[in-house]
């Protein structure tokens, strides 16, 4: 291990994953932020956390508006579905559409390629250890968050 702190680690790989992702032309950048608005909506439904567009905002990170304009493209593109909220008819929660669940199946593959690119050379153990590690701390981290 080098002398570089975990968080420091951390922060390098997210900044490199980053610039990736927006380095791209302009309809890729698109897609990259569809498929983020998406897997934070489909995150949030999973950990039985109303989608709304303020939890969505949290989750990834940004403001109110953004997040609704981030929602309302998805929606535009089939993604997701807005609807009223059942507990309050003022406000909307999304959803993800079978399109948007076939986009996702397909960002997740491509990570999928992504992780066994990294991983080249590891053994079996050491790369479910990873996982299970990285499984965890996404874990936690939810819980610290309440």
């Amino acid at each position: 291990m080098t002398g570089r702190g975990t968080g420091r680690l951390l922060f390098g790989f997210v900044r490199h994953w980053s610039r990736r992702a927006a380095s791209g032309d302009g309809s890729a950048a698109e897609q990259g932020r569809l498929i983020l608005v998406t897997e934070a909506v489909a995150a949030l439904a999973d950990r039985a956390v109303p989608p709304t567009v303020n939890a969505v905002a949290e989750e990834i990170g940004i403001d109110q508006s953004g997040a609704s304009r981030l929602i309302r493209r998805a929606v535009d593109a089939g993604y997701l579905a807005s609807t009223a909220a059942p507990s309050d008819a003022r406000r909307r929660e999304a959803s993800v559409t079978p399109a948007g669940r076939s986009a996702l199946r397909q960002a997740h593959a491509g990570q999928e390629e992504i992780f066994d690119e990294l991983t080249v050379g590891w053994s079996r153990q050491r790369r479910d250890d990873l996982h299970t590690a990285m499984a965890d701390l996404i874990s936690r981290s939810h819980e610290i968050d309440r």
